[in-house]
């Protein structure tokens, strides 16, 4: 069963919504995050980057930075930008990007669910990153950011769903990258309990984004657990905030590859140990992959069609048989030399919303040699791969649009 639980969340005034809600943090540079907040006392960039708030000079994770996360937090609270809801409630948000609607339900989830596997992982986490988002979060004593989560769909739980987004919404605003959000309270008891029931019935949650922040408010959790002689299991600690979206209203885009070399290969000697693998033909220009399998290479100013052998889609393994995999395994590594991605610095990773434009002018300008463009992995193979217990390889999923933070926040105590 899967444990999703009310909570009184702190949230924006519906007039400061638009002005509050805030991009991740870990989609912005801390240049781009003053940039973004310049102007924007009650950004909530102040909270999730509060180092745009101190010299440039100052550490990342020095602990200044989380104290500013925290008094940012604070003035938000006494200003009365975020208010606190008198009772334990659930929320729905939804998000509009294109033609694309995903609802999710925000609650707390269960951090013993996290630690048991009931809430299941996909990704390896940075022990610097990890570390980061757990000092925010004892700093703070609050999870500002929400795990994205997501669930097999059930008829059941979008029935009732559907029921609530035909009310008016508490806030409803277009953020300037055009991303439609808009946020329902749930604070119905019986309707709370309807949905509480429901998640129960569901046998698994999946990550689908946020792994170090969700680590971190479990080891965080965890923590408190082992501090507090008077544990009792019920306390706020033992839940972290959470937004569960069902699996197919959710989209997963492109993540694609550049490289600063060719590993000491000339354009031609590298274009024929590619074709030792794959199939290569010369695509349009821009170039786009249309199917598992296939990849766009931007060499040169030339583009370029891969087609990965048929035995290797083939792999019974779920994470050998990934697009990502197979160029990992069959290219990247045995060509390039890229053994580690986590770890190399001549690998880079562009988010598919950067768009095709983004790989072009990386290798135009010189700074790359040569850019792979990729066919989004699915949500089905995301799904089997954490089922599998598995562990895909990094940069394999960019889900958009991206949750804002600020939406609703969740104290631990």
């Amino acid at each position: 069963m899967a444990t999703i639980r009310p909570f009184k969340g702190f949230r924006p005034k519906p007039e400061y919504a638009a002005r509050v809600a805030a991009r991740p943090y870990d989609v912005l540079t801390s240049e781009e995050a003053r940039a973004e907040a310049a102007g924007n006392p009650v950004s909530f960039l102040h909270v999730g980057k509060p180092e745009i708030d101190l010299p440039p000079d100052v550490n990342l994770y020095d602990e200044r930075v989380y104290r500013k996360g925290k008094e940012n937090l604070d003035r938000l609270i006494a200003g009365g930008v975020l208010k606190e809801d008198p009772k334990p409630c659930l929320y729905l948000y939804a998000q509009t990007m294109d033609d694309n609607t995903q609802y999710g339900v925000v609650g707390c989830a269960s951090v013993k669910e996290y630690l048991d596997n009931t809430i299941r992982k996909h990704e390896l986490t940075r022990k610097d990153k990890e570390d980061d988002r757990t000092k925010h979060v004892r700093t703070t004593n609050a999870h500002t950011g929400p795990i994205f989560l997501t669930y097999r769909a059930r008829p059941s739980i979008d029935a009732i769903v559907a029921g609530i987004a035909q009310r008016k919404p508490e806030f409803d605003f277009v953020a300037p990258d055009g991303v439609r959000h808009r946020l329902w309270v749930i604070s119905d008891p019986a309707l709370v309990g309807s949905l509480v029931d429901e998640f129960a019935r569901v046998d698994t949650l999946y990550v689908a984004d946020g792994h170090h922040r969700s680590a971190a408010a479990a080891r965080v959790g965890d923590e408190l657990r082992r501090e507090n002689p008077h544990h009792g299991g019920n306390e706020e600690y033992n839940f972290f905030l959470a937004v569960l979206f069902p699996h197919n209203q959710l989209r997963i885009m492109d993540y694609n590859r550049t490289v600063r070399d060719l590993n000491g290969l000339s354009p031609e000697q590298f274009l024929a140990k590619v074709a030792d693998t794959f199939g290569v033909t010369e695509g349009p220009h821009p170039a786009w992959p249309t199917q598992k399998g296939e990849y766009a290479m931007y060499l040169k100013g030339m583009w370029y069609i891969l087609r990965s052998p048929a035995d290797l889609l083939a792999d019974p393994d779920p994470v050998a048989r990934l697009d990502v995999s197979i160029l990992q395994n069959e290219l990247l590594a045995p060509i390039l030399g890229i053994d580690d991605p986590r770890t190399s610095k001549r690998i880079d990773f562009v988010g598919g919303i950067r768009g095709i434009p983004e790989l072009e002018r990386r290798v135009n300008s010189g700074e790359m040699a040569v850019a792979f463009a990729l066919y989004p992995t699915s949500i089905e193979e995301l799904l089997a791969i954490a089922d599998a217990g598995k562990i895909m390889p990094p940069k394999s999923t960019w889900f958009e649009p991206k949750l804002r933070d600020g939406v609703v926040v969740h104290f631990l105590s």
